[in-house]
């Protein structure tokens, strides 16, 4: 049998992602397009709760996710605030503003997923470097300036196979789908 997850996010990359991890489970992800509320708040924890209870309905499976960058030599910035600075600096300024300065960084992902009116979250962490220059074709967002630790490539250069193995929403969605097994037995 196969099952719906309603997955709400104005992010088509992150729908292939998630349908990439979750349809060979017998999950058809629909994507249910649309800005959720982006509240200002300390966590990517609270984000994505915060945008689960935006979603109109009593959805059964419905599911958000929130996720960000976090470097080292900037405190953790851009952190929660990760699109509103891509969209608003770029990978080119984002580069320039770790110039000379250590590049260690953390990719951090959380799922918030309804299911029979409880909410559970999930999350994943991949720790790296960003790039010295925007590379790869691969992938959105920070994907082509950041590097998995062990890799010379950045996630943008990675096949979509290759970056779900290793990243941090990868890591979250995978939680998701054992969680799922668990929940929805054949």
């Amino acid at each position: 049998m196969v099952r719906t997850v309603a997955f709400y996010t104005s992010n088509p990359g992150k729908v292939e992602e998630v349908r990439t991890l979750l349809s060979p489970l017998g999950y058809r992800v629909v994507w249910r397009k649309g800005a959720l509320l982006e509240p200002q708040v300390d966590t990517l924890e609270e984000v994505a709760v915060c945008k689960l209870a935006d979603i109109p309905g009593k959805a059964t499976f419905a599911m958000v996710e929130d996720s960000g960058i976090f470097i080292d030599s900037l405190g953790g910035f851009p952190g929660v605030y990760s699109a509103y600075v891509l969209r608003t600096v770029g990978l080119d300024g984002i580069l320039r503003l770790v110039k000379g300065k250590p590049r260690d960084a953390e990719f951090r992902a959380v799922v918030a997923f309804r299911h029979e009116g409880k909410v559970k979250l999930f999350s994943g962490r991949v720790r790296g470097a960003l790039s010295r220059s925007v590379r790869g074709t691969h992938g959105f967002g920070y994907d082509p300036i950041f590097l998995p630790h062990g890799s010379q490539r950045t996630t943008a250069e990675m096949e979509p196979e290759e970056k779900n193995a290793v990243s941090h929403r990868g890591k979250a969605v995978r939680q998701l789908a054992a969680w799922l097994r668990k929940q929805t037995p054949d």
